[in-house]
């Protein structure tokens, strides 16, 4: 019959005790037996609920302390000369890669494909050396079997390891003297009980050509040649483009995973590339990275197309992929409304479904309907609920005419008039948003939440904090002002609380990196916004600031896309939505006298689908939808956006089409490299400020680390169109870290502004 399996599961843990035992180790609070028994309770836990549900393939190896592919690279030996001779048995040097210490920067960090979950770039060189330490995978496999569960190892595949690394400019040039080590790890896998492997290969889906597949095949025969059963995993993205389906299926791995969600159409050719091999079939059916819950007779008819064409012996049936994406269970949050409620599947309502789709292939006739019964009504529910449509909010989009997705005046127009209205300096220096969310702020948010705070108590903490920021900025002698955000628990979140059309969970936090959790909103419905949602806070930080405030705005393609967001319309539609929302707020901070507004876009390239077909449409109407939100904006008032850890090289032409003053990005990990796609063929022509401060280590930058930082974006940019800012927004931070940052960062604008003559 049909198996069922898991490809990853959630590691956090229910109320993200995994968290709390990372920051308290590394607060010195918590010993490293201590964090490591939390995450041995974590694993255990996962494993008995799988097992308890049914479930025939469980995973093991896919947990992290901090996150996947480094554990990959640490158990691989790649380690960067640069860290000097680290003990691999060292919890503490293990952190380093991820952390940072006093002398050395942390591995670059960026978006694992188009979710929001960080992993750490792999640095390699031309003449990169491995050497296994398989522990990773055969302690945490023995630990399973010491519970009685028998688990899958899950590896991160050499292919995507290669891929998803930095360092040489042919990765692949490398696979002959990876893949010796891999069939290492085969072997000692299969020693050590395990009687199949899962190699996660999520780059096959990604454009690959015919000369990178046959590489991967010669590499793959070797694989094979170990003798250990592979589980081919795919997913984000269908290989039903070009060839690449036929020369994954030409590989015949033991098994071939699919995702079925994102890219339904490749089912046919797999059958049929599959139908002459012994291949089984993974469909991964049930969405692994959204909230909603599947419609199970939709399931079924892959399911039997499948078993049809291959028998119920050559098929899985799985979620699209790791369950990393989805928070724990639906089922506990009590604080939403009981009909939303149940249109949702977190992991755990994941587990069941999975559990109910084998139940119904080997259920009779007659109790299929009574199996059924329960997805059918949330589907009914959902599909017929009035909370999802708003009449006033589809006709205003049905009005959109061309003409109102672009500013009146142009970029250099508005640059005059801007310098005009406020004169700054050379190298003007600034901060993305936001300042430690101190403990006083989080438990007067928890107190107001839980009804112990009257909201006028809680306003007057909040303004303290926001004078105490503002206080501290012109002392500094910050240019352009924040008021600091204590007010907002994420820049998500904060904004979808005061939005029609959102719903938000107690306990909803998937990982985003390292112990950095957050709270996906759960975008059900149309969206509007009923009243001013930052205009208040931004006019009390103006009227105790002699220096401009900036009004902080999270943009339309970021709200949706770090959102849990409705899949019975397309995501255009939900965006440009979004869009006039946050336009209202545009028009009505600029009215009340605002003259920067940063409408972060963090996660518009995070967005891209991963292959190019599919590119122009997204980039087009993401684009779109941020000029629709500031296209009102008139020229005095200077449009800044941010974006996070991102490839800008093949987007550079839609990141120009922003037509955005300032544009502020990360750069610091890479030693300001990110700037040169920013001055190639298409060169950004308004301002930028690539952070010179990497606020997710706590690390202090010197002076002269910043400086040198500056010189090199002044090599790249030219003085006159460059700002000075750290990576990132500081919340994460604590105030003994930034205030020394920031002083550094002041500092080192200031000598380079001594610094004459600079262009680039």
């Amino acid at each position: 019959m049909a198996r069922t399996a898991l490809l990853g599961l959630p590691r956090m843990g229910p109320e993200r005790e995994l968290k709390f035992a990372l920051e308290s180790h590394w607060a010195g609070r918590l010993g490293a037996d201590e964090l490591l028994e939390t995450a041995r309770g974590l694993r255990a836990a996962s494993w008995q609920r799988a097992q308890a549900a049914g479930i025939d393939v469980i995973p093991s190896g896919d947990f992290s302390l901090y996150d996947h592919v480094l554990d990959t690279a640490w158990a691989l030996g790649a380690i960067p000369a640069r860290y000097g001779a680290l003990d691999r048995d060292s919890l503490a040097d293990y952190f380093v890669l991820a952390r940072g210490d006093a002398e050395r920067r942390p591995l670059e960090m960026t978006k694992w494909f188009d979710t929001n979950y960080h992993y750490l770039v792999p640095e390699l060189d031309a003449d990169q050396q491995f050497e296994l330490r398989a522990e990773h995978w055969t302690a945490t496999l023995a630990e399973a079997a010491a519970l009685g569960i028998e688990t899958r190892p899950v590896v991160l595949g050499p292919l995507s390891f290669l891929l998803l690394s930095k360092g040489v400019d042919d990765p692949l040039a490398l696979l002959p003297r990876l893949v010796p080590v891999y069939v290492e790890l085969l072997r000692a896998l299969a020693a050590a009980g395990a009687t199949e492997v899962q190699l996660d290969e999520p780059c096959l889906a990604v454009d690959r050509t015919s000369a990178e597949l046959d590489l991967y095949a010669t590499a793959f025969a070797q694989l094979k040649a170990a003798g250990l059963p592979i589980a081919l995993t795919t997913y984000f993205a269908g290989l039903d483009v070009g060839a690449m389906l036929e020369h994954v299926a030409a590989l015949e791995p033991a098994e071939l995973h699919l995702d079925l969600v994102r890219a339904p159409g490749q089912l046919t050719p797999a059958l049929q590339a599959l139908s002459a091999t012994g291949t089984r079939l993974s469909l991964g059916v049930l969405d692994g990275r959204n909230v909603w819950a599947a419609d199970l007779d939709a399931a079924l008819e892959r399911i039997d197309a499948a078993l049809a064409a291959l028998g119920s012996e050559r098929v899985t049936i799985a979620p699209s992929c790791s369950l990393l994406h989805l928070p724990y269970e639906a089922a506990r949050e009590t604080g939403i409304d009981e009909e939303v409620r149940g249109w949702l599947a977190f992991a755990a309502e994941r587990i069941a479904e999975l559990r109910t789709l084998a139940d119904v292939l080997v259920a009779e006739p007659v109790q299929t309907d009574v199996l059924l019964d329960a997805s059918r009504d949330r589907q009914r529910s959902r599909r017929e609920s009035a909370r999802t449509n708003d009449r006033a909010v589809r006709d205003r989009v049905g009005l959109l005419r061309s003409t109102d997705y672009a500013r009146d005046t142009p970029a250099d127009e508005r640059r005059t008039v801007q310098h005009e209205r406020v004169a700054l300096p050379e190298l003007p220096t600034t901060t993305i948003g936001s300042y430690p969310q101190t403990p006083e702020i989080r438990d007067a948010r928890r107190r107001l939440r839980d009804g112990t705070l009257p909201y006028d108590e809680y306003e007057q903490v909040m303004r303290k904090r926001i004078a105490e920021v503002v206080a501290f900025e012109q002392e500094l002698g910050i240019d352009v002002l924040v008021h600091g955000e204590p007010e907002r628990n994420d820049m998500v979140e904060y904004f979808g609380q005061q939005l029609a059309g959102f719903a938000f969970s107690a306990n909803g936090w998937v990982q985003s990196y390292g112990s950095r959790c957050v709270k996906p909103p759960i975008l059900y419905g149309d969206v509007s916004r009923p009243e001013p949602m930052t205009v208040g806070w931004w006019r009390y930080a103006q009227s105790l600031a002699e220096r401009p405030v900036k009004g902080m705005l999270t943009g339309p393609v970021t709200i949706l896309q770090w959102s849990f967001v409705r899949d019975d319309q397309p995501r255009q539609e939900t965006c440009t939505q979004i869009a006039l929302a946050i336009q209202d707020e545009v028009a009505d901070l600029e009215a009340a006298g605002c003259f920067a507004i940063q409408v972060d876009e963090a996660a518009l390239r995070e967005g891209l689908p991963l292959q190019r077909h599919l590119q122009d449409d997204y980039n087009r109407w993401a684009v779109d939808c941020f000029r629709l939100t500031v296209a009102p904006a008139r020229p005095e008032t200077q449009v800044h956006t941010h974006m996070c850890y991102s490839e800008f090289n093949d987007v550079m032409e839609h990141i120009v089409r922003l037509d955005a003053d300032v544009i502020s990005i990360e750069a610091s990990r890479s030693d300001m490299e990110v700037l040169d796609a920013f001055t190639s063929s298409q060169p950004y022509p308004n301002d930028i400020g690539p952070g010179v401060y990497d606020i997710h280590s706590p690390r202090v930058p010197s002076v002269e680390e910043i400086e040198r930082l500056l010189e090199l974006a002044e090599a790249r940019v030219g003085r006159e169109r460059l700002w000075v800012n750290p990576d990132c927004g500081l919340k994460t931070r604590r105030w003994e870290d930034v205030r020394p940052a920031l002083q550094n960062m002041v500092a080192a604008a200031q000598r380079r502004r001594a610094v004459v003559g600079v262009s680039a």
